[in-house]
Order: C-alpha cells, then sequence, then structure tokens
C-alpha cells in the first residue's frame, strides 16, 4: 500500500459527529506515546498535531486517507498524570463509547507502546477493551531507534510474552529514522483487503 493523499477531516467530541460508512484504523497508545508523530510519519505530512506536553489529543481525529480508502481515527492518549480528573474521565468516556459502539467500519486498532517500557496497567486496560469489545489490533513498538538492534530484539520478545500476543504482532517503528513504516502499510493492506 502506498499513501498517495492524506487529509484531516474532522475532530469531534462526540460519536454523532463522526462520519458515517468510513473503514476505520484507529491509533491509540499513552500520552507521549508518539501517535502525532506516528500519523505523520505514516502519511508522509504533518497532519497531527505533535508537542512535547502529554495529553494535547483530547477529542476523535480523523484523517481520510487516498480519497476515501481508509479513515485513520486519531484517539485521546491516556494515563497522562498532569490533567484534571474530570479531564480525564471525559476522554475516557469518549474513548469507552468509541469502543462500545457497534460499527461494521471499525476495521483495526493500532495500540501505541513505547519499545522501552513495559506495559502500564492503562495500556493493558486498553488490550482489554480490544478482546472485550472483539476488536482485531496490531502492537506498534514505538521509539525503537532509542535501542540498539540486540535490545529491540529483545525488547520484543519480553513485550510479546507480557501481552501474550505472537511476536510477529508487534510492528517496531521509529519516525526519526524512518523504520517500520513498510511493514506497517502491509499490515493495513492486509487488513484493509478482509473484507
Amino acid at each position: 500500500m502506498i499513501i498517495k493523499n492524506a487529509e484531516f477531516i474532522i475532530s469531534a467530541a462526540e460519536l454523532s459527529q463522526i462520519p458515517p460508512d468510513r473503514k476505520e484504523i484507529a491509533v491509540a497508545g499513552k500520552s507521549n506515546v508518539g501517535k502525532s508523530s506516528f500519523i505523520n510519519f505514516l502519511c508522509g505530512k504533518k497532519l497531527a498535531k505533535t508537542s512535547k506536553d502529554p495529553g494535547r489529543t483530547r477529542l476523535l481525529n480523523y484523517f481520510d486517507i487516498n480519497g476515501g480508502e481508509f479513515t485513520l481515527v486519531d484517539l485521546p492518549g491516556y494515563g497522562y498524570a498532569k490533567v484534571a480528573q474530570s479531564e480525564k474521565s471525559k476522554w475516557a468516556a469518549l474513548l469507552e463509547k468509541y469502543f462500545a459502539t457497534p460499527c461494521a467500519h471499525k476495521r483495526h486498532v493500532l495500540l501505541l507502546l513505547d519499545i522501552r517500557h513495559d506495559p502500564t496497567k492503562e495500556d493493558l486496560m486498553m488490550l482489554e477493551y480490544m478482546y472485550y469489545f472483539k476488536l482485531p489490533f496490531t502492537v506498534i513498538a514505538t521509539k525503537a531507534d532509542k535501542l540498539s538492534r540486540a535490545a529491540r530484539a529483545r525488547r520484543r520478545g519480553e513485550l510479546a510474552a507480557s501481552l501474550k500476543i505472537g511476536i510477529d504482532n508487534i510492528i517496531l517503528v521509529s519516525s526519526s529514522e524512518a523504520m517500520g513504516k513498510e511493514q506497517v502499510l502491509e499490515r493495513l493492506e492486509h487488513i484493509l483487503s478482509l473484507q
């Protein structure tokens, strides 16, 4: 697959605002895991706003890929401590509504984890959402450039063991070193070909 065109559609605070009838690939992850950088890297242009401050994505952000071939949905980051509890509760409710709403167009979730760290309790809770709502997912291990090749291979195995998933369901990426993009695009092409 080649991403030739990517455009921002809408930032939605309510599910009633989301565009209908689109093949959705959601991008989920903890605050500051690199979701915006990942989306920009994947699409080859600056679509999502990046920030050194965690917790910037507070809405469901929709991006049209290749003129309607599919839609990337940037979900609010979770697990950021320095936000009011009321704000965190809003994000959690929005995420839960997103996952709980039955939709034939939800195809896959790309769950981003920082390769350098063990999954947090929030990461594991997000994984439970995937299983509970029967949503297929792929783990994207970000910031892979921060480790040596040997350390990356070791951490990939450790993540697979801790998450109880196959090692092939983890793709290592680095937006700064252009690592893993082809593998992610191949995975997306396969996902979209299934239905």
